[in-house]
């Protein structure tokens, strides 16, 4: 192990172990490189990965702290790479979405309280075809956001709102050049909403892998004419 990674872990030991908590202030460089039996510029290079991630907060001329090490901070070094994909990748970002997605939704139909299951509803009885295909697709981000976060898992509805994010143009574009999207968007939106009011997990998941796929089965025809 190169001797940098080996900071790293040791640092990231220290607070996986609550040595250091959200919030806490990092010893001195030098105590804590002489603590850890490691060189200050290993260290130091260490201090700088760890900072990149999100995991520590280096403040010039006060000291460095861990972060809240809350979801979106931590990943937000993987919604940098997904921000670098270029157009073949996008049918792969689908692809972790329909996989990641799925799953939450069956999980939102077994956890989802009323209150949630409530304002899922709400959102759907509040849009029609209608509407333009901006408001379509803020509607569609609300939609699998809000279903998302009734899996109770903040690191997985985190990570699925970084790469749903990287899907906004894609869905534009299919609402612009694909006849009936409006209609068949909000058709699907509703029988996945009616699968987790009804708690069945199941059909939930099911219909989620087909809404997305059949955004992925456009796009690979539009790539490929």
């Amino acid at each position: 192990m190169a001797v940098t990674d080996e900071a790293i872990e040791k640092i990231k030991a220290m607070i996986v172990s609550g040595e250091l908590s959200p919030g806490d202030r990092l010893p001195p460089e030098k105590e804590l490189s002489e603590r850890l039996g490691l060189s200050r510029n290993s260290m130091r290079e260490a201090v700088k990965a760890l900072e990149v991630i999100r995991v520590l907060d280096v403040r010039r001329g006060d000291g460095t702290y861990v972060t809240s090490l809350e979801p979106h901070l931590l990943l937000e070094a993987i919604s940098f790479v997904v921000d670098m994909h270029d157009d073949d990748s996008m049918l792969e970002i689908f692809a972790v979405r329909r996989m990641l997605e799925s799953q939450a939704t069956g999980l939102a139909a077994t956890l989802g309280t009323d209150d949630q299951i409530a304002a899922l509803m709400d959102e759907i009885d509040g849009i029609d075809a209608s509407v333009s295909i901006e408001e379509l697709v803020e509607h569609d981000i609300r939609f699998h956001r809000d279903i998302v976060r009734m899996a109770g898992n903040a690191y997985l509805a985190s990570l699925i709102e970084h790469l749903s994010s990287q899907t906004v143009r894609a869905r534009v574009w299919r609402g612009l050049t694909q006849g009936g999207a409006a209609e068949r968007t909000l058709s699907e939106h509703r029988a996945i909403a009616e699968a987790v009011e009804q708690h069945d997990a199941a059909l939930a998941t099911s219909l989620t892998t087909a809404h997305i796929a059949g955004v992925e089965r456009w796009l690979r025809q539009a790539a490929s004419a």
